[in-house]
């Protein structure tokens, strides 16, 4: 029976065939800069001149700062195909079968799925280790072995890739399982609760103070270690907080709707508030970058000003080259997130967006709205995440390097363009939409 079910999952119905397609394009771009990133960083911890600990905390807090929305947006990917997955699993549970069927079925589908994407992100990140190796820091290129992995890392790195995609499927199916008539009939809410932003602001704070206090009383590998810890508790935290923040800031549109795109907008945004943070949860990741890069080169401007060693000028110098990186990683992974997730919400909303149709709602106002519940929380989520990572940056640095010009001129230019990326997402998805009209 469960090969059977198995089948049933993998095998698209007609016209769906982006929708088994998004999950395998977003986990094969997690994967190749997952490996990408992590081959870049191996290289610094073969140094061991008295400069190598900078460059080792440097590394460390990029990789955090870029694996860790990776992974949130590994754990999207698998959630991609939910709809049509939940429908299908839901079906098949009020046809009698067991909750084990049902469950390792999914979990082998989501695994299949995730293996395809992980293997060709591999296989991009060979194809590329050559061109990444050209990168120079101290004056000389990396080197292509220096940044390609190992078999073993790379293995180490697509398992991990598995298991969350493993994981998101075994944490998705309690709905389906528990309710399975109420998934079927589309009666299931998605709730967030406002016990979420004590949670969140208690963690914040405590990472505030454990940020001030042990660059002074650890020594330099255990404050490396700590503070890379604490930026990616902080970053999880986000992802806490993020779908109340936009629960909140719906619910008060919707009280001041007077047309009926933005009466629709911020129903759309109250009827899956998670569904609306994974919208623009790549642009809270890139703002909360943005504030690091903008100290970051406000920093390296103070290093270059005055009588500088040749060592601390060419510190300074890798330390752009650090930042460029990071930032474009950072994009790719915000166009990454961002078009993927808005194509599937497409999809998912097909059945909507028909019956908006045959209520006589016209293309352009659907349109509208969903633009609008895209775009709307972008401004409350950048400023968001912006102020948390200024917050958390400020015993280190201080507020003179988060407002300084260069600072602040580095963070407009990222969130910029990371809102550009995310409207002209909106643009490019408008054919899938148009099409749900055209088959409604």
């Amino acid at each position: 029976m469960n090969a059977r079910v198995l089948t049933l999952l993998l095998r698209p119905a007609k016209g769906e065939n982006a929708v088994l397609a998004l999950p395998v394009v977003a986990f094969g771009v997690v994967t190749a800069l997952v490996l990408t990133v992590v081959g870049g960083a191996q290289s610094f911890w073969t140094w061991t001149d008295d400069y190598a600990p900078v460059y080792q905390a440097l590394a460390a807090i990029a990789l955090v700062l870029l694996v860790v929305p990776l992974t949130n947006l590994g754990g999207a990917a698998a959630r991609l195909s939910a709809r049509r997955r939940d429908e299908r699993l839901s079906t098949l549970r009020l046809l009698g079968v067991t909750p084990m069927g049902v469950s390792v079925a999914t979990v082998i589908e989501s695994v299949l799925v995730a293996a395809a994407g992980a293997v060709a992100g591999a296989v991009v990140h060979l194809a590329t280790a050559p061109l990444v190796g050209l990168i120079p820091f101290r004056g000389t290129a990396l080197g292509t072995d220096a940044v390609m992995l190992s078999p073993l890392s790379i293995l180490a790195v697509v398992g991990g890739v598995l298991l969350v995609a493993a994981g998101s499927a075994v944490l998705g199916l309690r709905r389906v399982i528990v309710s399975p008539l109420g998934v079927r009939m589309r009666t299931t809410v998605s709730t967030v609760h406002w016990f979420r932003a004590i949670i969140g602001i208690s963690v914040l704070a405590l990472v505030f103070v454990l940020v001030k206090v042990f660059p002074s009383v650890a020594g330099l590998a255990v404050t490396i270690t700590v503070l890379a810890a604490l930026f990616a508790v902080a970053l999880a935290v986000l992802n806490v907080i993020g779908p109340w923040v936009l629960k909140v800031s719906a619910s008060r549109q919707l009280r001041r709707a007077e047309r009926a795109d933005r009466l629709l907008a911020a129903r759309l945004v109250l009827d899956s508030p998670k569904a609306a943070w994974r919208q623009v949860s790549g642009i809270a990741m890139a703002s909360f970058m943005a504030v690091f890069a903008g100290t970051g080169v406000a920093l390296m401007n103070v290093m270059n000003s005055g009588e500088a060693t040749d060592a601390d000028a060419a510190l300074a110098v890798d330390m752009r080259t650090g930042l460029v990186i990071t930032l474009v990683a950072s994009c790719v992974m915000v166009a990454a997130s961002v078009g993927v997730n808005q194509a599937a919400s497409v999809l998912d909303q097909r059945d909507l967006h028909r019956s908006l149709h045959h209520l006589g709602m016209p293309l352009d106002t659907v349109d509208s709205a969903r633009r609008r519940a895209i775009m709307s929380p972008l401004l409350v989520t950048a400023i968001g995440s912006a102020t948390c990572a200024a917050v958390l940056v400020f015993p280190l640095l201080g507020i003179a390097l988060i407002t300084a010009p260069e600072s602040l001129l580095t963070i407009g230019i990222v969130l910029a363009v990371g809102i550009g990326i995310v409207w002209a997402s909106t643009r490019a998805t408008r054919p899938l939409l148009a099409r749900s009209f055209e088959t409604a």
